[in-house]
């Protein structure tokens, strides 16, 4: 039984050392630097993202316009962090994944498709922990899915392009770039 406590005790004793090194003393300004950034991807209402590296927080982003008003089809994306928020400008990414390109798979006998575009952003707009905010970072966005098919009309049967109400899909972004941080 005696061993069965230190082991407990050494336990909890790694947890308190985990949780104060995870959770440490309150937030200071960054310092700014390398960073990875990791979202899902899609059109629909606020998406997951986390940023490691000089930015360590999470939250969600929104498409957004020039203004950070929403809008699903905006150029820019307002990521909303526990410490702050910023902006991206994300107009070199939509005009690589809008620009008509063929998907790098497809089946029109199966309605799927996978595309990858990207390109580099730009960050900017910063409130909270992340006021003053600049850099930029290489973005890379990663979709597939399966789509319906016409079910009237001229083009029954054929794949449906571009529907929002596709069966399944599924994205990601995937980051990498440098921010720097004035008072």
């Amino acid at each position: 039984m005696r061993r069965l406590v230190s082991v407990g005790t050494a336990v909890l004793a790694a947890l308190a050392v985990t949780v104060g090194v995870l959770v440490g003393p309150a937030a200071a300004a960054p310092a700014g630097g390398p960073i990875e950034l990791y979202a899902s991807a899609g059109n629909a209402g606020s998406q997951h993202v986390v940023v490691v590296g000089a930015i360590g927080d999470y939250g969600t982003a929104v498409n957004v316009n020039k203004n950070g008003k929403p809008n699903p089809n905006g150029n820019f994306v307002k990521l909303k962090l526990k410490k702050g928020t910023f902006m991206l400008d994300v107009t070199a990414v939509n005009a690589s994944v809008n620009s008509g390109a063929s998907p790098q798979v497809g089946s029109n006998a199966t309605c799927s498709a996978a595309f990858t575009g990207g390109g580099q952003v730009t960050f900017l707009n910063g409130t909270g922990l992340y006021k003053g905010i600049s850099g930029t970072a290489n973005l890379t966005l990663t979709f597939g899915g399966v789509g319906v098919r016409y079910k009237s009309g001229s083009k029954k049967g054929e794949c449906k392009p571009g529907d929002s109400s596709a069966r399944a899909q599924f994205g990601f972004v995937t980051g990498q770039g440098t921010v720097s941080f004035t008072a």
